[in-house]
């Protein structure tokens, strides 16, 4: 009976095989020929609609960019969204590196007219106490004219268009008639003193009440004060660069490589491979090409803007000269109260009124008197008195020191930046990548410098024509830059601020481009071609600017990454090897 049911069991046994056989080679092909992984992540991304996305590969899809031979996941929609995508992601992606050195020149510029007020502030009070302990019968009326000497030079701090020898000579102006008729002539009447007014201010400049000392003041202030300004005037030229940067137009040919170089591979299924290192360097210094040019006048600018940091940090000068207007105002009052007799003859002549007897020699009330007063003796000055608070001192300093040695880590930053969008999650330098056309182990074109005439030889990108909004930020930078050069001739003549050392320098400088680098603007593209044999890794660290991040500043965000993306071969291969694993195991337990 046994050998009667035998051949009914193994030809049971063969047609179930058989059929588990026929089912995992059905499961394999319907898995190798989905589009599952692809739709994933397209949602993922957020690269658009997801109904976009076919279910299985097809032949006829007529693709403009992701074109390949063989079955294909992707449709002109697909491509239409990754453009748009694409697009949005490497906007992105510059914005997160520019943001922090915006950051760093926003805050530095506002901290800088901080220290700017505080000092001003701290000035004008030094003076209005001089005023009012000194020279208390002209102190009230006086005040007004302290206050309006002090909202100017604030004003051109800021940027205004003042002019500081006007407002110092404006503010000794004023302040004649109430030395006049309070301080070498007490004695005339309220009535009298208002018709003079007019005269007396009038005539001023020509009488010389107050000596050399009012041009004194005006003509430091005037030196001081104009390293801050254009200080601050060249923060916002920054700004303004940076703005334009982070709004670059990408030229259509820019987009589709970009699609080719991100997206193109999906199109396959391979959801996971990364672009070449020298593949990435191609496509992304033809999109950038434009703002590349910007390097050499960025380098430049930003040597321009240490030399005026040094100019305002040299010997303290911008702090002693405001700590000295006291002194000058001082000095002033005192050589005209000593020259009273001269100056009430001259103004009887001019103005034409007589004011009787000049009591200039014997000043009454609290005034100061001149006796054994010489005017070539030196008066104490404000800040011997009065000295700036240490705190702020110390503020002031370090302020100059952070900005000094952000400027050393972001001059290259328009010639590094093609090569840190490339750096991170982007690129890969393993055993295989993408090469645009198919996955390789290594990019076997030619990688180009930066700058235009580079991209002539750029295999990935067409650069047809600069891009016109990025050549007007450029002039407008060399005009910046010649402007200052040729207002503060003996700029790179003032010698370094002594309390940045230079190791200090040195240490934020290592996002600068070497020859080597093929980071340089246009020209001598030979020379900046970028070898792609381990180069660029070994330089993946020192070009980031996240390096030493500011604590409230944001990382860039992580490129989103498939989870649980492979291969749909390997997959179904392993899949029906289990399958007929388990077919076999149950045709030995029914034999």
């Amino acid at each position: 009976m046994s050998r009667g049911t035998c051949p009914r069991v193994n030809s049971c046994g063969a047609l179930w095989i058989l059929s588990a056989v026929i089912f995992a080679v059905n499961v394999a092909a319907a898995d190798a020929y989905s589009c599952h992984e692809v739709k994933t992540a397209f949602q993922l991304r957020q690269v658009g609609p997801l109904h976009r996305v076919p279910e299985t590969p097809g032949t006829d899809m007529d693709l403009l960019v992701c074109k390949h031979q063989g079955p294909s996941c992707c449709n002109r929609k697909m491509e239409e969204s990754y453009q748009l995508a694409v697009k949005r992601e490497t906007l992105h992606n510059i914005h997160s590196y520019s943001y922090e050195l915006e950051h760093i020149i926003n805050g530095h510029s506002d901290a800088f007219q901080d220290m700017f007020q505080y000092l001003l502030s701290f000035s004008q009070g030094h003076l209005s106490s001089l005023l009012e302990v000194t020279y208390s019968s002209l102190s009230r009326q006086a005040l007004p004219h302290v206050n309006q000497l002090f909202s100017s030079l604030s004003l051109y701090l800021r940027g205004a268009n003042v002019s500081v020898e006007v407002a110092v000579h404006h503010f000794f102006n004023n302040l004649f008639p109430l030395v006049y008729t309070r301080l070498i002539n007490p004695g005339i009447e309220g009535t009298l003193e208002s018709e003079m007014g007019d005269c007396l201010r009038m005539i001023r400049q020509d009488v010389n009440p107050f000596g050399s000392h009012p041009a004194v003041m005006a003509q430091e202030l005037a030196g001081a004060l104009g390293a801050g300004r254009q200080l601050g005037l060249a923060l916002e030229e920054g700004l303004g660069v940076m703005n334009a940067t982070e709004h670059v137009s990408l030229s259509k040919e820019c987009v589709k490589g970009l699609v080719k170089m991100v997206y193109c591979s999906h199109c396959r299924g391979l959801t996971l491979i990364k672009p070449c290192v020298g593949y990435c360097l191609n496509v992304m210094r033809g999109c950038l090409a434009s703002v590349s040019e910007l390097d050499q006048p960025w380098r430049r600018y930003t040597g321009l803007l240490e030399q005026l940091t040094h100019a305002m940090a040299s010997h303290h000068n911008l702090e002693l000269a405001l700590l000295k207007v006291r002194g000058h105002v001082n000095v002033a009052l005192r050589y005209a109260q000593d020259h009273g007799p001269l100056i009430t003859a001259t103004v009887d002549k001019v103005c034409g009124l007589s004011t009787g007897e000049p009591t200039g020699t014997q000043p009454a009330g609290p005034e100061v008197t001149t006796s054994g007063f010489s005017l070539s003796s030196p008066l104490p000055s404000a800040a011997s008195s009065q000295p700036l608070p240490e705190q702020w001192q110390e503020r002031l300093a370090h302020l100059r020191k952070d900005f000094l040695m952000y400027l050393q880590r972001y001059k290259s930053f328009f010639a590094a930046l093609p090569e840190m969008l490339c750096e991170g999650e982007n690129v890969v330098d393993d055993a295989t990548c993408w090469s645009g056309d198919d996955v390789v182990e290594s990019y076997s074109g030619r990688v180009v410098g930066n700058g235009l005439q580079a991209q002539r030889q750029n295999p990935e990108v067409k650069v047809r024509s600069p891009d016109p909004t990025l050549a007007e930020v450029r002039e407008s930078l060399e005009r910046f830059s010649q402007e200052t050069q040729e207002r503060f001739p003996t700029l790179g003549e003032i010698e370094a601020w002594d309390e940045l050392s230079s190791g200090e320098t040195e240490e934020g400088s290592a996002m600068d481009c070497d020859d080597e680098d093929g980071c340089q603007a246009s020209g001598d593209d030979e020379d900046q071609a970028l070898h792609t044999d381990g180069a660029s890794e070994g330089r993946s660290t020192g070009r980031q600017p996240t390096g030493d991040r500011h604590h409230d500043s944001p990382s860039k965000p992580p490129s989103v990454r498939v989870i649980g993306g492979s291969s749909p071969a390997s997959w179904a291969r392993n899949w029906s090897l289990t399958l007929l694993f388990a077919a076999l195991c149950l045709q030995w337990t029914l034999f």
